[in-house]
C-alpha cells in the first residue's frame, strides 16, 4: 500500500476546494505588507489551490511559491497561476525549491500533521527562511485534538508553550499570536541570526 504524502487531503480536494472560506485573507496580507519588501518572496506551504490566500499575495505583487502534497489541488493552483513556481510534494521532506524566503505562510496545515512531521516542516521552514525572515502558521493557543472536518483524520495542536520552544530549537523567535475574523490563531516568527 503506497502513503498518501496528502494526508487523506488528496481523497477531499475537491469538497476542500467548494468549501475553502475567505477566513484569515486580510489578517495574511495585512501580515505580509507590514512585514515584507515590496514584491518580497513568500512560499506558501500546504498552499491548496492557490485560493485564497495566495491569490490575495499575488494580486499584491509578492512572489509566491507553493508546496502541497496533493496533485488534484497543485494541479488547480497551476490552472489559476499558470506562472507560479509549484511542487507537489509533503511539506515535511520538502526541499523548499532549494532557495532561501523573505516569508513563509503555513494556514490550515501544520496541525493536520503528527508532532514529529510539525518538527520536520518547521525546521525546514527555517532552513528556507533568509536571515530575518518572517514565518506565520495557524494553530490553536492551547494544547488539544480534533477530527478534521473533511479527512476525519486527528488534528492536533502543541500548544502555545510547544511551538514558541519548537521555534526557539529550530532558530525562530515567537514574536506575536493573532486571530483572525473566524477567531483561528496565528504565531507570528522571525528567523533569528546567529
Amino acid at each position: 500500500m503506497v502513503d498518501d504524502l496528502s494526508e487523506g487531503w488528496e481523497g477531499v480536494a475537491e469538497r476542500f476546494m467548494k468549501a475553502r472560506s475567505k477566513i484569515g485573507v486580510s489578517l495574511v496580507l495585512s501580515w505580509a505588507q507590514q512585514k515584507l519588501p515590496q514584491r518580497g518572496s513568500i512560499i506558501d506551504v500546504g498552499c491548496g489551490n492557490g485560493a485564497p490566500i495566495a491569490e490575495a499575495l499575488i494580486a499584491e505583487h509578492f512572489d509566491v511559491f507553493g508546496i502541497d502534497a496533493s496533485p488534484t489541488l497543485i494541479a488547480a493552483f497551476r490552472q489559476r497561476f499558470p506562472a507560479a513556481q509549484l511542487a507537489c510534494e509533503a511539506a515535511q521532506s520538502s526541499a523548499f525549491f532549494g532557495r532561501s524566503f523573505d516569508a513563509a505562510i503555513s494556514v490550515g496545515l501544520l496541525f493536520l500533521l503528527s508532532e514529529e512531521n510539525q518538527h520536520k516542516v518547521v525546521k525546514g521552514v527555517s532552513r528556507a527562511l533568509a536571515p530575518g525572515g518572517a514565518f506565520l502558521f495557524s494553530a490553536p493557543r492551547e494544547i488539544c485534538e480534533w477530527p478534521d472536518m473533511l479527512t476525519g483524520r486527528c488534528s492536533q495542536s502543541l500548544g502555545e508553550d510547544a511551538y514558541a520552544r519548537l521555534l526557539e530549537a529550530s532558530g525562530l523567535r515567537l514574536v506575536d499570536c493573532h486571530s483572525d475574523e473566524g477567531g483561528n490563531n496565528y504565531y507570528d516568527a522571525v528567523k533569528v541570526d546567529r
